[in-house]
């Protein structure tokens, strides 16, 4: 089983999706702040990473950037998931291929293609 780590501040969002993950066949890991989750990723890696965007003090932004440039972890998906347009165009200019997005809301299917996409088929 994939272990999922998502990363939001949103307590109604972490549950709602912790029910959609664990009806689809993952193990989610539910981390409310990007400073917890920064230590979590360096001690016990998940699978993928869903990551909110606006949250602070840290940001999603920041959060991405200390994964890949100083904990040097490039193969570890990350779903970004945001409720903002913008994020797209940011995205492409970073041309990571481990990097995507989640529109919020999000809905079973598209979170199952986001997931399939780094992970393969889910069954």
């Amino acid at each position: 089983m994939h272990k999922i780590m998502l990363v939001e501040d949103d307590q109604q969002i972490l549950d709602m999706m912790e029910i959609l993950l664990r009806k689809i066949g993952f193990e989610p890991v539910l981390v409310p702040d990007v400073l917890l989750a920064l230590e979590q990723v360096r001690s016990s890696p998940p699978d993928l990473v869903l990551l909110d965007i606006m949250m602070t003090p840290v940001n999603g932004w920041e959060f991405l950037e200390k994964v890949r440039e100083e904990y040097h972890i490039h193969d570890l998906p990350i779903l970004l998931f945001t409720a903002s347009p913008e994020v797209e165009a940011k995205v492409a200019q970073l041309q990571d291929p481990k990097l995507g997005i989640l529109q919020k809301p999000v809905s079973i299917p598209e979170l199952v293609d986001g997931l399939e996409r780094f992970l393969g088929r889910v069954s």
